[in-house]
């Protein structure tokens, strides 16, 4: 018996994975940290104070594509409108790597009381609001151009490639306008530079700074919108029977559209998302309107649910207003958003260590599934990807209670910046130098 225990032990000692080699933490990348520390803070405030909204960062590229000239390298500009990308050649063969950061601000009014606040103003969708970087895409430009410049004093030592990609527009292109990660992938940034392997980073409010968080796998979900107009027919509020009410039949669409996650979606297996974010109709108190628009947005993790989520909610759509005698234009989706952000597994367990030298084990923590969305996705489905997140709450503050990304009072504390460019950094080095798994 005892034999038997023994031998089944070493069956399944022989048979579990190796563990992953643990990283050591690079010296070169704590000189280079040091040496670009103060020019990394002072490009982020300069972004910070002049941010600019998506398919509108002209200040932004042209400062991305300045800095880079002077690193002695040659960018190319205009691709997907404002995006700015340069390849450093290393000095030895080795992989091809694209690391991107994104460059647009967000129409939030700043309520932080910093000496480099923003103070810019604009016009969107019809009404004034300022500009503010409140989801750290300043950060995440700074941080690429640092990596630029430490990684261009290693290039006759460095193996391989490097393509810098910043990109316009993550935050998502003005309506009837096209942007972002798809439409740089639509213009060829792929075609003569195909990459092994993409990174990317987010500095994120519910993270405590000097921490990192990843997760293999499924990590941001996949963000679609709906459309749906329902057709009655306008008659005076006293004779509601003289017309078909789409107000009445809206109301009960939405209703009905809650079962759908809660009752027809496997949120065993995954979560799943259906948020109507408007009801518009009707122009007076006593007249019942011809029609009702509705929109709204859908996440979802797997792609089998994503598809069924659609299939359901126009089901929904259709018979409710056909049970009322109305009619529906469902466009569900109306715009497939962006995919689901997915992290190779293989590709993330290689990584992992790297990230671990940096911070340490236990300072790299396994974030729940995230509902927001990123178009970092599209890049992670041409190539194998790995995306993670910075701490950016300073020490002291609760990450749970803290402004999150996207809030007027979202405050970056500055020490993320140094632990974003030496986890990319080591990761980078690491990536390139190391035989491929």
């Amino acid at each position: 018996m005892r034999l038997a225990v023994l031998s089944a032990a070493l069956v399944a000692a022989l048979a579990a994975p190796a563990p992953q080699a643990r990283a050591a933490a690079r010296p070169e990348v704590d000189a280079a940290a040091k040496a670009v520390q103060s020019q990394v803070v002072a490009w982020r405030r300069d972004f910070h104070q002049h941010p600019e909204l998506s398919n509108r960062e002209e200040r932004t590229s042209k400062a991305v594509a300045d800095a880079l000239r002077k690193m002695g390298l040659t960018p190319r500009t205009g691709i997907a409108h404002h995006g700015v990308v340069a390849i450093i050649q290393g000095g030895r063969p080795g992989p091809k790597l694209a690391l991107r950061a994104d460059m647009d601000a967000l129409p939030v009014t700043e309520r932080v009381d910093l000496p480099f606040a923003s103070k810019v103003t604009t016009t969107f969708n019809g009404q004034q609001t300022g500009v503010m970087h409140a989801c750290g895409h300043d950060a995440h430009t700074a941080i690429l151009l640092g990596i630029a410049q430490s990684l261009m004093k290693m290039r006759k030592d460095l193996p391989g490639q490097v393509m810098l990609v910043f990109q316009p527009s993550e935050e998502g292109a003005p309506v009837g306008e096209d942007g972002g990660a798809s439409l740089m992938l639509k213009e060829g940034l792929f075609k003569d530079f195909k990459p092994d392997a993409v990174f990317g980073l987010h500095v994120f409010s519910t993270v405590q700074v000097g921490q990192i968080a990843v997760r293999s796998g499924p990590e941001m979900a996949a963000s679609d919108r709906f459309n749906i107009t329902v057709k009655g027919r306008q008659t005076h509020g006293s004779r509601p029977w003289g017309g078909v009410d789409p107000i009445v039949t809206a109301s009960e669409i939405v209703t009905s559209a809650q079962s759908i996650v809660s009752r027809r979606t496997d949120i065993a297996k995954l979560p799943a998302v259906v948020t109507f974010g408007a009801i518009n109709g009707g122009i007076r108190y006593n007249i019942i309107p011809d029609d009702v628009k509705l929109i709204g947005t859908i996440r979802t993790f797997d792609e089998g649910m994503r598809q069924k989520v659609f299939a359901d909610l126009r089901n929904v759509a259709e018979h409710v207003a056909a049970a009322h005698g109305a009619t529906v234009e469902a466009n569900v989706p109306d715009t497939e958003g962006n995919p689901v952000t997915y992290n190779d597994p293989a590709l993330t367990a290689r990584m992992l260590p790297s990230l671990e030298a940096v911070v340490g084990d236990a300072n790299v923590i396994e974030p729940p599934l995230q509902m927001g969305a990123e178009d970092f996705s599209y890049y992670a489905k041409e190539v194998p990807g790995l995306f993670f997140f910075v701490g950016a709450t300073a020490p002291g503050v609760d990450p749970a209670t803290a402004p999150g990304n996207h809030s007027p009072e979202f405050k970056l504390d500055e020490q993320s910046l140094d632990v974003g460019l030496r986890a990319m950094l080591q990761a980078t080095l690491d990536y390139l130098e190391a035989p491929k798994a």
